[in-house]
């Protein structure tokens, strides 16, 4: 096997940091080094395969993005990145492992749809991947082919109180489900928003004539995201399941997790990028239709009502556990223009996983979070949640070798014709300026990014297999 001596770094761990090198031999991490350890007397530099310099650098687990629809079939069309481009986009911005979402449509069985999720993933990723499994059809036969997704390797499963007619359950088939999730240990991840009364908005604003993607935002209010959070942690209560809101931007549906969590109940939640830092006037609200480039749900929330503070302050304070993308891109041209004259009709979606690093090591450099609740928010966290520590998340003997090597010196500039390797004739993070960059990746051992390069190839990747969850109390 291959042998690399990663040197003179900062290893930085969800509980400290420390300077230490790193020797992987093949696919593993063997051993964390004293700096200019020896064997039978030997320099370790001289031994081994290859030396990576990582002096004045970071060193740290490889991203785990827990939340991406690569290939998703959504309004008409399907979400522009495949698992090939998609994972190489991944990999370049410093995520080595990806849980994406295997759909059960209406009327189909979930072991059908979880294994065209396998056919389309096998030999393309570039990184690896695993899956969630979303019920769109809570019945007999679909609950129990959730006691066997552990089996599979499975251990979440989604469900939607949004988009009636589509993936909605309402609260008696939650309460099912739910109930199965608690007999089997899978995690309940839940789209919490009040679907019914979303729809009613929006008709009527289209009635109105007012049709612009900022209407997306206002149809979708902040008290449908509460109310249907809190509906979901009463039913997680009631049956004893385990609870993860998905893409949480309401500050209020953070207070509900918080009073959830104040009195000891296992209920969690994500955050993205999009809800640090966009916003509904600049961003949905922008001229014509160009807000359509941010149309995404749970929508974009007001600034002017510091939504954005105060999710940053649950990342802190650990209201929110972690951070990931809900990466689901779709072009303009040919896709969300298919809403031009109703809003309705956009695609919900925006392309992050590229960017997700970067992005939240920005609020390192503005001290809203610190270097180590990055990489516990990004990679370690996710790990643990969604049972892969162990192998994933952390720099340790008999660990992947997922490896970042991050520049703290360096500087990324974001745009469609900078950093951007996404399938999407648009970035939604045009101009963005990060102080920090991704250096090199190593993907279970092989470097996949370096010098400005990419190194891997479809099929590195593989599906993994996760445990239940290890965040539990």
């Amino acid at each position: 096997m291959t042998t690399t001596l990663i040197t003179g770094g900062t290893v930085v761990s969800a509980t400290g940091r420390n300077t230490a090198d790193i020797l992987v031999d093949g696919e593993r991490i063997v051993a964390l080094l004293q700096p200019g350890s020896t064997v039978l007397g030997a320099n370790l530099t001289e031994t081994v395969d290859t030396v990576i310099d990582a002096t004045g650098k970071y060193v740290i687990p490889g991203g785990i993005d827990a939340h991406t629809h690569m290939s998703m079939p959504f309004g008409g069309t399907t979400a522009s990145d495949d698992f090939e481009t998609g994972t190489r986009a991944a990999a370049w911005g410093g995520t080595t492992t990806i849980i994406d979402f295997a759909v059960q449509k209406f009327g189909e069985r979930v072991q059908d749809s979880l294994q065209t999720w396998h056919d389309m993933a096998a030999g393309q990723c570039a990184i690896d991947y695993s899956f969630h499994q979303i019920v769109g059809d809570v019945n007999d036969e679909s609950l129990s082919a959730l006691r066997g997704l552990p089996d599979e390797g499975i251990t979440s499963f989604k469900l939607f109180m949004a988009y009636p007619g589509v993936f909605y359950s309402d609260d008696a088939q939650i309460v099912r489900a739910m109930q199965t999730g608690a007999e089997t240990g899978l995690m309940t991840m839940m789209h919490a928003e009040n679907g019914p009364a979303i729809d009613v908005l929006a008709a009527q604003l289209i009635a109105q004539g007012k049709t612009d993607p900022y209407y997306h935002g206002i149809a979708r209010a902040w008290q449908l995201e509460e109310e249907a959070t809190h509906r979901a942690i009463m039913l997680a209560d009631l049956t004893g399941a385990p609870l993860y809101v998905v893409h949480v931007s309401a500050k209020q549906a953070v207070a509900q997790l918080a009073t959830a969590r104040d009195r000891g109940a296992n209920v969690f939640g994500e955050t993205c990028p999009q809800y640090l830092y966009l916003s509904l006037e600049e961003n949905l609200g922008a001229p014509g239709f160009d807000g359509a480039k941010w149309v995404c749900s749970t929508p974009l929330r007001s600034a002017q009502q510091e939504h954005q503070a105060q999710v940053w302050q649950a990342l802190r304070t650990n209201d929110l556990q972690m951070v990931s993308t809900d990466h689901c891109p779709f072009c303009m041209k040919g896709q969300k223009d298919m809403g031009l004259g109703d809003f309705t009709k956009i695609p919900n979606g925006i392309g992050s996983v590229e960017h997700r690093m970067d992005l939240m090591y920005q609020g390192v450099v503005d001290k809203r979070i610190t270097l180590e609740r990055w990489v516990e928010i990004t990679s370690t966290t996710p790990a643990r949640m969604f049972g892969l520590y162990g192998r994933k998340g952390v720099l340790a003997p008999g660990a992947d070798a997922d490896i970042v090597i991050y520049d703290p010196d360096g500087h990324t500039s974001i745009g469609l014709n900078k950093t951007h390797h996404m399938n999407l004739d648009h970035s939604a993070w045009e101009g963005y300026e990060i102080d920090g960059h991704v250096d090199t990746v190593l993907a279970r051992g092989k470097v996949v990014i370096d010098d400005g390069a990419y190194h891997g190839r479809k099929g590195d990747g593989s599906f993994v297999r996760r445990d239940p969850c290890q965040y539990l109390t």
